[in-house]
């Protein structure tokens, strides 16, 4: 039996959308909620990643996801049997959630006792980075496989995000022409201000340093 709820979002105006995802974020800032909003392509391992994040931090604090996809409640099951509150939104066939969706989302969902919900937008380095859905952050997910050249074709995803993770560096002794000098350089090229940390969800290199970026950043939100 799901412990968990499946809504249909409909899709919003997009002229409205920044003013919308403003108002959002006053929202949640009031009642102290940190939204992360999490993007990669599919595969990237965002799932994987919100697990192992879940499993050290969910002992500090209340935790919540909202995984969103054009159909299937897979990942909202996987993040489910960790403990945590999930809710699956459907798209309804787009590629990405706006600020409307995300608040249809949160008002299903409930947010009010929770310090930090993260939402896993819809695998996809172009939609999802043209919405603003009102988070408070925004992360993205980019796996050795992918390729290091990944920044010059997807700009504004590389663009708009505080913390990029470079997942599963278990794999570079395979994809070794990967070169992590190289993406680094083309991500803060891109964005000086990002934050970039190399993991791997398998192995939980790295993982330290991104939960105590996670810490850091709802500390400082919660104090502001």
């Amino acid at each position: 039996m799901k412990d968990f709820k499946v809504i249909e979002v409909k899709r919003s105006i997009f002229e409205d959308n920044d003013a919308d995802a403003a108002k959002l974020r006053n929202e949640l800032k009031s009642e102290g909620t940190f939204l992360l909003n999490l993007m990669s392509s599919p595969g990237a391992g965002k799932t994987t990643t919100l697990k192992r994040t879940i499993g050290m931090l969910k002992d500090e604090m209340q935790i919540g996801v909202m995984e969103a996809d054009i159909d299937s409640d897979v990942d909202a099951q996987a993040i489910s049997d960790t403990g945590v509150r999930a809710i699956q939104i459907h798209t309804g066939g787009m590629c990405h959630l706006d600020a409307d969706m995300t608040r249809q989302g949160i008002r299903e969902f409930g947010t009010k006792d929770l310090d930090f919900v993260v939402l896993e937008n819809v695998g996809n380095l172009v939609c999802p980075a043209e919405f603003d859905t009102g988070s408070t952050k925004n992360a993205m997910i980019l796996s050795v496989p992918e390729g290091d050249d990944k920044p010059l074709k997807y700009p504004l995803m590389f663009s708009i995000c505080d913390v990029v993770l470079i997942n599963k560096c278990d794999t570079l002794c395979v994809f070794d022409d990967f070169s992590k000098e190289a993406v680094e350089e083309r991500i803060k090229k891109l964005n000086p201000d990002a934050k970039v940390i190399f993991i791997s969800a398998k192995t939980g290199e790295g993982f330290e340093e991104w939960v105590d970026w996670i810490r850091n950043e709802i500390q400082e939100y919660k104090n502001n």
